[in-house]
């Protein structure tokens, strides 16, 4: 019989390249997580993630599907892997799921938030966690540019590449852009996100909002489906998966 456990798992992503488990490559955070379950619950352990997060990127809610040939409590579990892992690598919750679960499949919806340091000089507690952009930012701007993204639409403009993601419409159900003082949050919820897509959405939105393009480009650069004419891809530091949506 297996046992299939619905994981939430927090993590610092700057020393790891990225999710995704990569036989013989630098350490991965999926790396880290199947070699702490296999050392619980035996070498027939797999653990899936709702979200391959790139080099660098965090996560404050990132699901992991978790089946075991091995039966243990949800303490048990949680304090067992948290003992094998890393400071910078948490499990949060552990809960019982239903047979078959598969964390990346089930997902209907996924919400990330970019955080960008907006003062002149960069803050040393948030250089792992901010992108640090001194010019000022008109954020009613940047508001006005990321309302033309909501809906359902062709994303290729907004991904790193053709050839990565087979299917280019997403729809995107929220964004937003919110100022505290010299820190800027820009929120972006999706049914799906294409490689890279926030990142370009945020490097797009910080073009018009430090006056170098008017809000309307941004939806101009929708239509074009054409990634050359969009803004920079934001650096992955300042990007965080901040949960996982299921039906």
């Amino acid at each position: 019989m297996r046992w299939t456990w619905r994981l939430t798992v927090s993590y610092d992503g700057t020393a790891y390249a990225g999710w995704q488990v990569q036989r013989g490559g630098p350490p991965t955070v999926q790396g880290l997580l199947a070699e702490a379950a296999r050392r619980l619950c035996g070498p027939t352990a797999r653990v899936t993630g709702a979200s391959r997060t790139d080099a660098g990127v965090h996560a404050l809610g990132q699901v992991v599907s978790l089946v075991t040939d091995t039966v243990h409590g949800a303490e048990a579990v949680r304090g067992a892997l948290n003992a094998a892992l890393p400071p910078d690598v948490r499990v949060m919750r552990v809960e019982p799921a239903p047979p078959g679960f598969d964390a990346r499949r089930a997902a209907v919806a996924k919400r990330y938030l970019y955080l960008i340091d907006n003062a002149r000089v960069a803050s040393p507690l948030l250089h792992r966690f901010a992108w640090h952009v001194p010019a000022p930012l008109d954020v009613a701007a940047m508001r006005a540019a990321l309302a033309s993204l909501r809906g359902r639409h062709d994303f290729s403009a907004f991904r790193a590449s053709a050839g990565r993601d087979k299917a280019p419409v997403c729809e995107v159900r929220a964004a937003h852009v919110v100022r505290r003082r010299d820190r800027v949050a820009l929120l972006v919820s999706a049914d799906r996100f294409l490689h890279h897509m926030v990142r370009v959405i945020v490097g797009s939105a910080v073009e018009v909002g430090r006056g170098a393009r008017e809000p309307a480009w941004v939806g101009q650069v929708l239509a074009s489906r054409d990634r050359r004419i969009a803004g920079p891809t934001a650096p992955a530091h300042g990007l965080v998966l901040l949960c996982v949506v299921y039906g």
